[in-house]
């Protein structure tokens, strides 16, 4: 299976947002900022990674599940390992 160009295009740009948002971090780290600024950014960069974990996931599931042909392709325990790593 392979995902979606088009939600990834979305997953993509957010995976980027993350990145710029821990750079921000580690710079606040490295600056001595406030601990709860560092902890308050450390946790929108940790929603965006799940956001994106998320988003990727089902994506997939949609592809299964449309892509099935009647033939039972969703492997349920798979995807609830997947969902499970991100909780």
């Amino acid at each position: 299976m392979e995902l979606d160009p088009a939600d990834m295009g979305k997953v993509i740009n957010r995976l980027k947002r993350a990145q710029g948002q821990l750079a921000g971090v580690l710079r606040m780290l490295e600056e001595g900022k406030d601990c709860a600024d560092v902890v308050t950014q450390l946790s929108a960069v940790s929603k965006a990674l799940d956001r994106a974990g998320f988003a990727i996931i089902a994506s997939g599931m949609r592809q299964c599940l449309v892509e099935s042909d009647g033939e039972e392709t969703l492997d349920v325990k798979k995807l609830e390992k997947l969902f499970l790593s991100l909780a």
